[in-house]
């Protein structure tokens, strides 16, 4: 399935329903008055939080989306029918913005969250309800009103206990299908991971948390190069940032500084997260022999490293162990 996380499109609430003119005629009364029923309200444009979406993609090639128009009243005091709600199931994490303004209209984070955006026109009275004694044969109703219509932007933020960021082939994608069920395409080339992958990780017999793979950043993400701004929304929502070194293609505390400073670039929040430093190819020689001088070197800086081989295995589980410590007790391992 083709990932989308970024559309746009106008909704339109339906528009109330005319009042209805009407008189009761019947033979043997002659003095039937006015029986023009009420015209039905537009339907409301309703948003719904579906787990069970992960994309936008239904929502690509739509320009326009409206909800029903209510139905105009009738005769013998009938109401019309109200018109149908449009309810747009959306992923859990989408932000609904306006197109123009940017103002936030709705942020769906919890599953089955609904949320009224707007609301459908009223129906006209018809003319029953304006008879009275000065009055009694009004050959006038309300025409319904409109409903209310707004452009909007529609943007995916995935929701995720843990985000794995760092330099492309820095083994992101990699470590997610060793320690979840999630398995991304992996190749030698940079930007493999073209989406953000989600894999859940049971770190014990109760308990389990959401990692997102975020494809690669590169220096200037924050302003759109490589894969850019497009996925760096995507860790705003984490709890935890695990940031991948891979030694191999270059100083350690060099492609640290580079990253920091695009989430730092980005948004302040997010380069505020709690975040742990994760030394990826262990079972490299070249990396076992220089862990311990890279240790050294983040440290001056009060920084911890962990270090794992996603190919071996080797410290997976303590890394699981650790991070789940850290989202649910606070405690790290020892």
């Amino acid at each position: 399935m083709k990932f989308v996380d970024e559309v746009e499109l106008t909704l339109a609430s339906g528009n109330g329903g005319r009042g209805c003119v009407s008189f009761r005629r019947e033979k043997f009364v002659p003095l039937g008055g006015p029986d023009g029923g009420d015209g039905g309200d537009g339907g409301d444009v309703v948003l719904v939080a579906d787990p069970q979406l992960t994309t936008l993609l239904d929502f690509r090639h739509r320009r326009v989306m409206r909800a029903e128009n209510g139905r105009p009243g009738m005769g013998s005091d009938r109401t019309g029918r109200r018109g149908r709600s449009l309810e747009l199931r959306l992923p859990v994490g989408t932000v609904v913005r306006d197109a123009e303004t940017g103002e936030v209209l709705a942020d769906l984070t919890e599953p089955g969250q609904r949320v009224r955006l707007l609301r459908g026109g009223k129906g006209g009275k018809g003319n029953a309800r304006f008879a009275n004694p000065r009055n009694r044969a009004p050959r006038y109703a309300q025409p319904g009103t409109p409903g209310e219509e707004r452009r909007v932007r529609l943007e995916l933020k995935l929701i995720a206990d843990v985000g794995l960021v760092g330099l492309p082939n820095a083994g992101k994608s990699t470590l997610i299908s060793r320690i979840s069920a999630a398995r991304p395409k992996i190749a030698d080339y940079p930007f493999t991971t073209l989406v953000p992958n989600l894999g859940v990780v049971r770190w014990n017999e109760e308990r389990s948390f959401v990692v997102a793979d975020i494809p690669g950043l590169i220096e200037g993400a924050h302003e759109g190069a490589g894969l850019g701004i497009r996925f760096l929304k995507h860790v705003e929502r984490t709890r935890l940032l695990l940031h991948l070194v891979d030694p191999t293609q270059g100083e350690p505390l060099a492609l640290y500084d580079a990253i920091r400073g695009e989430l730092e670039a980005f948004s302040r929040d997010l380069a505020s997260k709690p975040e742990r430093v994760v030394v990826t190819k262990l079972d490299l020689t070249e990396v076992r022999e220089a862990l311990p001088a890279i240790r050294d070197a983040f440290a001056r800086r009060g920084i911890e490293v962990w270090a794992v081989s996603a190919v071996t295995g080797e410290g997976v589980d303590q890394l699981v162990r650790r991070t789940g410590r850290l989202l649910f007790a606070g405690e790290e391992e020892t």
